[in-house]
């Protein structure tokens, strides 16, 4: 009876149906109590997201998967003291599993290192656990992919998926340890990633500090004094938003509840809609760290996007160039790269966080799998069924038979890591702010993993990182394209939609998500986009709080409220979230960044070049880091730190005209007006159209005692059309023209 009731609860596990495995797995545990079938009914409750059911029934048990089950619910229930707990230091349940849990748990109670160890110890236990190495990315700390995918890797992929094979057992009797469907469910200390995957569905998305994807928490999990916004209705939202209505994407209307997640047929690496679906081959779902650039200064969206931030790596020592920029043909850099790359790869699905099999130990790998063959070779050579053929010649034919597995079998590892080093690579770029190096690597991928929806992603952030908002925008479409159901990376293409001032496409994709997946906070990162661009601060902070909400931990959510709260000038408020974001990511520089601006607005000038300087220790490509940071060293009177970095602004990005401006000023500070009338006079060529430009040359002219050329310029300043505040500047100017600069700071 006890087999027949595991069996079946498995099969409806199989099957997605976990309200019938539920209510099946309350019998068994009824009939038979024991611990086994505790810790089967505990996966079922988090595999249906009611990670408080098995927080109550794994209480107190000691057994190493019943530990690790309980850590798991503890950590979504954002009870990190008790998961800490329950994850011994010194006897770390379920192998790799249980120290990526860990080493997220020391994530996010500060403990840096910790966190850095036990992610490198879940890799060299799994080296396929791909959410570990990410997190490395994230924290900075990941060493180069060909050295973590390198030929130890490979052997202990070997040796895990010849163990796995070897060792695998079907159901016998309700009494064995490891082979009923409790344990395929739960896994032992040596449960893979993949496994991982099979019993908790996508759950460990919700946990990853930058990951960007839906989380289902319960109430608890919301921050303390954050209002409770309940969700929009799609309907209401289109009379505000655009007149077009997209088709019904992905409804999440399911037979089995309403979060469950559909995905394509094809083999495309991360492209998810949020579920609570753990199928075959399924992956931990990371949005990795997204960033948002600011607009330019010459721009009229207001000083809510200044805050979205820029970088452009320098790449000198790159073999392969991308062209970039208007006027050319595009969709050539999205066909993967040339015919002879060093990268083979089969006809494979790499998934994050997909093991082989359960995690082994590196010793006497390519021994063990020698003697294996050998022992099926003799095995098969003495049969008991009276074959006389056993022989040498019979030993050679089995041996000959075990050969080409082991073959496939290393072959197939080596591809995987050769196809892991290139991913690996371009994303520790990425996180590291080399996004043009990060673009040449994903280059090299073959065409058929390049066109993908998370590599593409993936390409689109790299644009948007060096201001390339078209190149950034076709990515992103030919990632909708191949995977319209995802939602990872829609929160960066909201924004770059919302600096091209596309606001029908951005209404279309705000409506898209909403209609694909509502529980996902990348759709009210979205949302809060669309309102921010017709400049109904109030709203969009309330759809990004909505955001927060849903994902406690997603860092990008809590520094879009802080810009909103800096464009409703609540900078009390906007410090608040800007350091939300970073105690769940301290390399979140777009936070820094945002503290900054508020410091430089109050005139907190010391806290703001502190600010300024982290940020560009994070981001040291960014043209606009560089230009504020160098304003702040011009008003603490360090005009030559100023210029230097103004001098290195202008070189990370020409078409910035912010550092060029402010070099001007910077000039006319110090006395060197010739110095700053060339600067200015090169600007207005990139600049024409803007009023401060022309403003600035008169008052530089008016204290050379040129009045003619001066007046001519305050007049074209006006002709510009400026801000109400800089007309009224401008014809203070003017009416001044003849009053000695002496006299007129004395009246000032």
């Amino acid at each position: 009876m006890e087999a027949i009731l595991t069996e079946c609860v498995r099969n409806s596990l199989e099957h997605l149906l976990y309200r019938n495995a539920i209510f099946m797995c309350e019998r068994l545990c009824a009939e038979f109590p024991s611990e086994k079938n505790l810790q089967l009914l505990a996966s079922c409750y988090l595999r249906n997201n009611q990670a408080h059911c098995a927080y109550y029934i794994l209480k107190g048990k000691q057994a190493a998967p019943c530990r690790y089950l309980f850590a798991l619910s503890c950590f979504q229930m954002d009870l990190l003291n008790e998961a800490e707990a329950a994850l011994s230091s010194t006897d770390v349940p379920n192998g790799a599993a249980g120290h990526y849990l860990l080493g997220l748990v020391y994530r996010y109670t500060d403990r840096r290192q910790r966190a850095i160890n036990h992610f490198n110890q879940a890799l060299s236990l799994d080296p396929l656990l791909w959410a570990a190495y990410e997190e490395l990315c994230i924290l900075g700390a990941a060493e180069e992919a060909s050295s973590v995918f390198d030929k130890g890797a490979s052997l202990c992929i070997q040796k895990q998926y010849l163990n796995h094979g070897s060792g695998t057992q079907s159901l016998q009797t309700p009494n064995e340890d490891h082979d009923g469907a409790s344990s395929r469910t739960l896994g032992s200390e040596d449960i893979s990633p993949r496994k991982l995957k099979q019993m908790h569905g996508n759950n460990l998305r919700d946990i990853s500090g930058n990951y960007h994807g839906t989380t289902n928490q319960p109430v608890t999990g919301v921050p303390i004094g954050l209002p409770f916004y309940s969700t929009p209705s799609p309907v209401t939202t289109q009379a505000q938003l655009s007149g077009v209505a997209p088709p019904p994407l992905c409804r999440n209307v399911q037979p089995n509840g309403p979060n469950l997640r559909t995905y394509g047929a094809d083999s495309t690496p991360r492209a998810t809609v949020n579920s609570n679906i753990a199928g075959p081959r399924r992956k931990f779902v990371d949005e990795g760290k997204l960033r948002k650039v600011s607009e330019r200064l010459f721009s009229d969206s207001g000083q809510r996007r200044s805050t979205r931030l820029a970088g452009e790596s320098v790449n000198t020592n790159s073999s392969t160039s991308i062209v970039s920029g208007n006027g050319t043909n595009p969709s050539s850099k999205y066909v993967g790269g040339p015919k002879s790359s060093s990268v083979t790869t089969r006809s494979l699905t790499i998934r994050k966080g997909q093991s082989w099999a359960s995690d082994a130990t590196y010793e006497g790998a390519r021994h063990d799998m020698d003697d294996e063959s050998r022992l099926n070779a003799t095995t098969s050579s003495s049969s008991p069924h009276g074959d006389n053929r056993a022989g040498p010649e019979g030993d050679a034919r089995s041996s000959v038979a075990a050969v080409p597995c082991n073959s496939k079998v290393i072959d197939g590892a080596s591809d995987i890591l050769a196809l892991l080093r290139l991913l690996g690579e371009g994303f520790r770029l990425s996180c590291l702010c080399r996004c043009q190096d990060a673009l040449d690597t994903y280059t090299k991928l073959p065409p058929k993993h390049y066109n993908t929806g998370w590599v593409l992603s993936q390409v689109g952030k790299a644009y948007f990182e060096l201001v390339d908002y078209l190149e950034a925008d076709h990515a992103f479409t030919r990632a909708r394209h191949f995977t319209p159901y995802s939602v990872e990376g829609m929160d960066i293409y909201s924004t770059v939609l919302y600096h091209l001032k596309e606001d029908m496409k951005l209404s279309y994709l705000a409506q898209e998500l909403i209609y694909t997946d509502r529980l996902a906070p990348q759709t009210w990162c979205a949302m809060g986009n669309c309102y921010g661009l017709q400049k109904d601060h109030e709203t969009a902070l309330k759809n990004f709080q909505r955001a927060v909400q849903l994902n406690s931990r997603f860092a990008y959510a809590h520094t879009l409220c802080g810009h909103e709260y800096v464009a409703l000038e609540d900078f009390e408020n906007g410090i608040k979230s800007y350091q939300s974001a970073l105690r769940i990511d301290p390399r979140h520089y777009n936070a820094w960044y945002g503290l900054g601006m508020i410091y430089l607005r109050q005139e907190k000038f010391q806290f703001s070049e502190h600010n300024f300087r982290v940020a560009f220790q994070i981001n040291p490509f960014s043209s606009v880091i560089m230009s504020y940071l160098g304003t702040a060293l011009h008003e603490l009177r360090r005009n030559s730190e100023a210029l230097e970095m103004m001098d290195r602004a202008i070189l990370a990005d020409r078409k910035n005209p912010f550092p060029l401006y402010q070099k001007a000023n910077i000039l006319a500070s110090m006395e060197n007006l010739d110095g700053a009338l060339a600067v200015l006079e090169e600007l207005k060529e990139s600049a024409p159209r803007e009023s401060s430009i022309y403003a600035l040359m008169g008052r530089i002219y008016k204290r050379k005692n040129m009045h003619g050329k001066a007046m001519l310029h305050f007049g074209q300043a006006l002709d510009l059309k400026p801000s109400a505040t800089d007309v009224a500047s401008i014809k203070a100017a003017i009416e001044k023209l003849h009053v000695p600069d002496e006299l007129d700071d004395e009246e000032c």
